[in-house]
């Protein structure tokens, strides 16, 4: 089985934390409302097109903000609200990711 680079990673860590953002904020039969699908799919084009690959940094820390303002806002917000929540929805992943 071959290793996942980081960007595929964090892609998936992403998608995670808009899906239980939108399961608690927006939609409760499982599929993301529009603007969550927006932000998802936002998220990993910008990975996908990291200039850093997998020696990049956190986005926060990146000197290379690559997020428009507005999108960089809801991210903030998503991450905040679904950060500390997997611990309890993914403990793996959420140990993982730290």
């Amino acid at each position: 089985m071959a290793k996942s680079s980081r960007i595929e990673k964090e892609k998936r860590i992403i998608e995670m934390m808009i899906r239980l953002y939108c399961h608690r904020h927006h939609d409760r039969n499982g599929t993301l409302c529009d603007d969550c699908k927006e932000l998802l799919d936002y998220a990993q084009t910008r990975l996908s097109r990291c200039p850093f690959g997998d020696r990049k940094s956190s986005c926060r820390h990146c000197r290379i903000h690559c997020y428009s303002p507005a999108m960089r806002h809801k991210i903030r917000v998503v991450m905040r609200y679904s950060g500390p929540r997997m611990l309890f929805f993914t403990p793996i992943e959420f140990l993982k990711h730290l």
